[in-house]
């Protein structure tokens, strides 16, 4: 952080112990999109600690204090009074781009984003945690054929194929600019796929039981809901140590750099040299590994400066499915599918 920068924050810090990554009673923390998956999550999670919530939502839940949308500035700053830190969950997803204009997703995932900063140095809060994806890297994440799977780390430059991946991008770069420019630290969680709907792709759902599909993505792109939780407190625990920080949030693949060629040709043949017993496992259910892995998310800076531990990935899920018992965490279980529309869709719940 600026030398200049850190001073002015240090000034209005209200909870020091917040810059060494130690828990602070009765921290006030903002939830944005406190009803969907992650957000209740989060409430469910930080209700049994010594936090006091409040969770802002478009839509009223358990979960939810105050019924309003983040593209209403006066809103935002009502909400924002006595707050020491934010976790901002709400956006429109990807599956929304059928049913939202270019100028929704702008509208939320942008200037949604830009009122809560503005507010949120405005108000002198502390720490602000932004929930972005890996969906961000867009086109960077499909190597040519018969090249090495690519390896997806922090450093990889985002190249969006649509206005979700914009928008979510734009945003990150907002939160680095309110770092900057005003020494708030903002922390950048790019969580890979933790959502318990049916897949986006149609020829995916017909080929594959969707419980095989998210087994096999635990090998690459998939996180439990629980482990996303785990990663957000550590964020906001360390965020004002840590300045500015970027990070993939995914299982922790068993897969290096020398399985990347292989990975992307003949994937079943890397896991069972890794996993001998996958296929005894899978054959009951009639399953099967994907033939090629074409990217591979890297969760190594997370757990390194973040110091965050995910206890879920394929050979916990693998151990699961041996023992007949359900992999998904607990709460995972209770939050169950919430969809994303009100509508049903001949493509299922996820018309993309």
């Amino acid at each position: 952080m600026n030398p200049g920068k850190r001073h002015g924050y240090m000034q209005r810090l209200k909870h020091p112990d917040i810059l060494t990554g130690n828990h602070v009673e009765n921290m006030r923390i903002l939830i944005t999109g406190s009803s969907g998956h992650l957000g209740e999550a989060l409430a469910r999670t930080m209700n049994k600690m010594d936090y006091e919530i409040t969770g802002i939502d478009i839509l009223p839940s358990s979960f939810t204090n105050k019924v309003g949308s983040i593209t209403d500035r006066r809103f935002v700053k009502e909400c924002m009074k006595g707050v020491d830190a934010i976790l901002h969950t709400a956006t429109l997803h990807k599956p929304h781009i059928v049913t939202h204009t270019y100028q929704d997703f702008i509208d939320t995932n942008i200037s949604g984003t830009l009122n809560l900063l503005e507010e949120a140095a405005a108000a002198g809060v502390q720490t602000f945690v932004y929930t972005s994806t890996t969906s961000t890297f867009g086109d960077a994440l499909t190597p040519p054929e018969g090249s090495p799977a690519a390896w997806v780390t922090e450093e990889v430059i985002p190249i969006p194929k649509n206005i979700y991946g914009v928008t979510k991008t734009a945003a990150e770069d907002l939160c680095k600019l309110f770092y900057r420019n005003h020494g708030l630290p903002c922390i950048i969680l790019k969580t890979s796929r933790f959502f318990p709907e049916e897949d986006d792709q149609e020829k995916i759902r017909l080929e594959y039981e969707d419980g095989n599909i998210k087994t096999n993505e635990f090998l690459y792109r998939r996180v439990d809901i629980e482990d996303v939780v785990s990663a957000h407190l550590l964020a906001l625990e360390k965020a004002g140590s840590i300045g500015f920080g970027r990070y993939i949030i995914s299982a922790t693949t068993p897969f290096t750099h020398e399985d990347l060629l292989n990975l992307n040709t003949n994937a079943p043949g890397v896991v069972k040299r890794l996993f001998p017993l996958y296929e005894d496992i899978y054959a009951p259910r009639e399953w099967k590994m994907f033939p090629k892995i074409e990217r591979v998310y890297v969760n190594a800076l997370a757990r390194k400066e973040l110091g965050w531990r995910p206890q879920y990935d394929f050979r916990y899920v693998l151990d699961c499915l041996k023992a007949g018992n359900d992999w998904r965490s607990p709460l995972a279980r209770v939050i169950g599918i919430k969809g994303y529309h009100h509508l049903e869709f001949k493509e299922g719940r996820y018309p993309v």
